[in-house]
């Protein structure tokens, strides 16, 4: 086996969402794996912070302003990464959120779409980006989506974040059918629960014991516990998979059915 298809080595690779969270993570994943990142988001503010750390560490890192949301902000964030470091060869589409805890009938509709046009309209429109850069290019690319376990379950009280989850499972699938004529790849990675502002209301909570007992491994994940997948899916390791869908969760989705 050649490990070295696991190398990030020469690539350039753009994370949205990267001020905290998963996205800040995966930047310094990535950049001790070799690659060039591009740290986007809308907090400019932690980015800068971050990239001083990937820099202090010997790492090629820059950060550019992108509201996911804004079709003109993502083809701005664009042109700023290649001014930068050229063309992205690896998307990791990342920038999330959520509203809070609501029910679909307490739920008010300006959050509603904020959490569907961040989590699910910000993905189509950074690979829609993307893939039309590496069309004109003829040069090919790689979208790695960042889903849930949600898109595969249900938990009270996050409904438009599961929903919008869902769509992000299926956009994965629409990217890799169309863009295969490109050589455009689409996968996704589901995380299962691991404490953030999604889960903290459940986590940090007199039912988490219960909840984690639910749970196969009986634990739930950290930051660590996702690597793997993630490279996997950002390097040639993964070269002949597209709209695939690797769900680490300790086997909960598995207790669910």
């Amino acid at each position: 086996m050649n490990f070295d298809q696991f190398s990030m080595a020469g690539k350039t690779v753009l994370v949205t969402g990267a001020s905290s969270g998963l996205g800040h993570h995966f930047a310094g994943l990535l950049a001790a794996a070799g690659a060039r990142v591009l740290l986007a988001a809308r907090r400019m503010d932690k980015l800068l912070a971050r990239i001083e750390e990937l820099r202090g560490k010997g790492h090629d890192a820059a950060c550019i302003e992108m509201d996911v949301r804004n079709g003109e902000s993502v083809r701005n964030g664009f042109a700023q990464a290649t001014e930068a470091f050229g063309m992205p060869d690896v998307v990791i589409n990342n920038a999330g959120m959520e509203p809070g805890v609501f029910t679909y009938i307490t739920l008010e509709e300006d959050d509603w779409d904020a959490v569907i046009e961040t989590n699910l309209k910000g993905v189509w429109l950074v690979s829609r980006e993307a893939s039309r850069l590496w069309i004109e290019q003829g040069c090919g690319g790689n979208i790695v989506n960042i889903a849930s376990i949600l898109g595969f379950r249900q938990q009270k009280g996050v409904t438009p974040y599961a929903v919008s989850k869902a769509g992000v499972l299926q956009l994965t699938r629409q990217i890799a059918l169309e863009g295969a004529r490109y050589d455009i790849r689409c996968n996704a990675l589901a995380p299962g629960y691991f404490l953030s502002s999604v889960s903290s209301a459940l986590l940090e909570s007199d039912a988490n014991e219960a909840f984690v007992r639910s749970i196969p491994q009986r634990r739930t994940g950290e930051m660590q516990d996702y690597d793997g997948a993630l490279l996997l899916l950002a390097s040639e390791a993964s070269a002949h998979m597209t709209g695939q869908s690797i769900v680490v969760d300790g086997g909960h989705v598995v207790s669910s059915l």
